[in-house]
């Protein structure tokens, strides 16, 4: 059942997704299958447009956002890419509670950058790291944090402006993950100002895997030198002098060999999609979802692990199964009756979004009870 998709934090879906990407795929395939010289003119325009899409979404500048694999990837280039002197003993900051796939990268990255990992821990029995807490071990030795706009396990949202502000009084430079929210909640590069962004096209953004972005300051793009280069990062790709390499000046440093382009091209009428929306109306239409969600928590006797201000929270409602009904069970009830959510642990994640409709938060709070029992 389509209007009990609860499954936003993961991949998002809209009304005709798969006719749009299958006639964006077939359209690519016309292209690319034809034997002649129109490939290229027709691909990377489609590309840019992504970035452009991307660009309008968090009021980022001209050449400062290209594509990345995945959020991981995009972290990995940026932190390899910054001058030694930036981390080399000094400490680089998380939360426990960012993405894992980002703390197993620095954790791995630390000894060759020469940083120490510094990871902030939640107070026992939490579900998110407090804001309070990331500031207490936000020292003058920390040369980057990464920060979590929103956590993807309890859709805690952090206050980005009081972490920012603080990291500046630091001298630190200031990254966020914007993952779990980018596409729901209004975000700004310059608003609270930050050296870089990531992100990924799923989730709330409804695209592809494989179609994240990488967001970079001018000021900070002056100052790396990314070490994966190639002929695409050279203000003129089409230089073939192997003696005479020079980065370009802008976010295309960044890019190295030849620019992959189907992920962007298959996410590309999502993004159509999403710019042509009411915005506002969609994130009404969540927070009146996911009230309901609280109430439904409330009846079956589930803990939120979430926080009820909607100003402290994403888009997201997620609740502790008690140990007596194993997560994986109660998920593949709801599935078998149409209803489609997942886990992380015992935690039971439910995020609605524009497929997401009253009737499936009303068989929710049907069928899930009956799970508990």
């Amino acid at each position: 059942m389509s209007d009990a998709y609860f499954l936003y934090h993961s991949i998002g879906m809209y009304p005709g997704k798969a006719e749009d990407m299958a006639r964006a795929l077939t359209g690519f395939a016309e292209v690319w299958g034809t034997p002649d010289d129109a490939q290229w003119p027709l691909v990377l325009p489609l590309r840019q447009r992504f970035i452009d899409r991307w660009r309008a979404i968090l009021n980022a500048g001209p050449g400062t956002l290209t594509t990345v694999e995945s959020v991981t990837q995009g972290v990995h280039q940026l932190v390899e890419a910054l001058p030694d002197a930036a981390l080399r003993g000094k400490s680089l900051l998380v939360a426990a509670d960012c993405f894992p796939s980002n703390h197993f990268l620095l954790n791995g990255l630390g000894k060759a950058r020469g940083f120490t990992l510094k990871t902030v821990p939640l107070r026992q029995g939490a579900s998110w790291v407090e804001d309070e807490d990331m500031v207490s071990a936000w020292t003058p030795d920390v040369g980057l944090a990464l920060l979590t706009w929103v956590s993807s396990t309890s859709s805690h949202r952090s206050n980005l402006a009081a972490l920012v502000a603080h990291g500046r009084q630091m001298g630190s430079l200031v990254g966020v993950d914007i993952t779990q929210a980018a596409g729901l909640l209004p975000f700004d590069v310059t608003e609270p100002a930050v050296d870089f962004a990531v992100s990924t096209s799923l989730k709330w953004m409804c695209g592809t895997p494989g179609a994240g972005v990488l967001y970079v300051d001018p000021a900070l793009i002056a100052r790396c030198e990314p070490a994966l280069r190639g002929w695409f990062s050279q203000p003129d790709p089409f230089n073939w002098d192997i003696t005479r390499f020079a980065y370009a000046a802008d976010i295309r440093r960044f890019d190295a060999g030849t620019p992959s382009s189907m992920a962007a091209i298959a996410s590309l009428p999502a993004l159509d999609w999403h710019a042509g929306q009411d915005h506002a109306a969609i994130l009404a239409a969540n927070r009146a979802l996911t009230e309901r969600l609280f109430t439904i928590a409330e009846d079956c006797g589930l803990p939120p692990v979430t926080p009820r201000a909607e100003a402290k929270r994403g888009g997201s409602v997620m609740l502790r199964l008690p140990e007596v009904h194993p997560a994986a069970g109660v998920v593949a009830g709801l599935r078998a009756a149409g209803i489609y959510a997942d886990s992380r642990g015992q935690t039971l994640r439910l995020s609605p979004g524009v497929m997401t409709r009253e009737e499936g938060c009303d068989h929710l709070a049907a069928v899930l009870p009956k799970l508990l029992r």
